[in-house]
């Protein structure tokens, strides 16, 4: 006989975990600032902990070592000053130094590690920035990714059909693909539409693309444990398993978003994209 009241169960577990993720998140991001700065900086260390942990025989101590100091020091420049190019110099060349010194076999997993974690801290954080639009456009990526993750899940459950990438993840169907970028578009616009009028690019297109993407992320985490035999990623967050469980489509279409927004606007306000 199991005891009922010996601990809570694996999906209440998980249920908890996400409203109390969830608050935090869009307290934080409502805070913005340093508030918010400190949430990126938080996932973006939480995932580079997890990935050494993962990769750890692909690694020595001098590559870690050296990646570690690197991504601190590109995360305390974030939060303080948040020079783009200091930033983005520190991690790039870090990440190069770090592939140099371990070669093929101890270099190439923790630098590229080192931008996984790093770059998306830093897009999260300008995106965000200390404005409305800013805190619409995290509200944007959070409903497109979420909606996402969500309705490619349940409707991979319920209407199964061919896998969408077995070598990658063995669950993942081509049902769930669709749902989920059909959700995502349709939260992506629902939030443009209730928070500010769209701007000069398609909000459904750039919608779509961070479905996308975000499911990609999702599919080249999921990758990475495979290769290394593992099944999450940590226990950092119960009933979930790690961070970058969590937040793997995130931070894949928080980057893109990024660099869209960079490249159409401007690196410093890269929000105005959408509204």
């Amino acid at each position: 006989m199991t005891l009922i009241g010996a601990g809570l169960s694996n999906l209440q577990k998980r249920i908890l975990s996400a409203i109390v993720l969830i608050a935090i998140a869009v307290v934080l991001t409502w805070l913005g600032g340093l508030a918010f700065g400190i949430l990126s900086c938080a996932i973006g260390l939480s995932m580079f902990y997890e990935w050494q942990l993962i990769t750890a025989d692909r690694s020595t101590s001098v590559t870690r070592g050296i990646a570690w100091v690197c991504l601190i020091i590109v995360l305390a420049v974030l939060l303080l000053s948040q020079h783009i190019l200091l930033m983005l110099g520190i991690l790039f060349a870090g990440a190069v130094l770090v592939a140099v010194l371990g070669g093929r076999q101890f270099g190439y997993w923790p630098a590229f590690g080192l931008v996984y974690a790093g770059f998306p801290s830093i897009a999260l954080t300008l995106l965000r920035g200390d404005t409305g639009d800013g805190f619409a456009a995290i509200l944007f990526l959070f409903a497109v990714v979420w909606a996402t993750d969500i309705f490619a899940y349940f409707n991979g459950r319920a209407l199964g059909g061919p896998k969408l990438a077995p070598r990658f993840s063995p669950n993942k169907t081509w049902a769930g693909a669709f749902g989920g970028a059909a959700a995502g578009v349709a939260a992506g616009v629902g939030l443009a539409a209730f928070v500010a009028p769209a701007g000069g690019v398609s909000i459904p297109l750039i919608a779509l693309a961070l479905s996308i993407i975000a499911q990609i992320g999702d599919l080249g985490e999921s990758w990475v444990k495979r290769r290394f035999g593992v099944k999450d990623s940590s226990q950092l967050i119960p009933g979930h398993g790690g961070v970058m469980d969590r937040v793997d489509g995130l931070v894949a279409a928080a980057a893109l978003l990024y660099v869209i927004g960079a490249i159409l606007v401007t690196p410093e306000t890269p929000y105005d994209i959408l509204f």
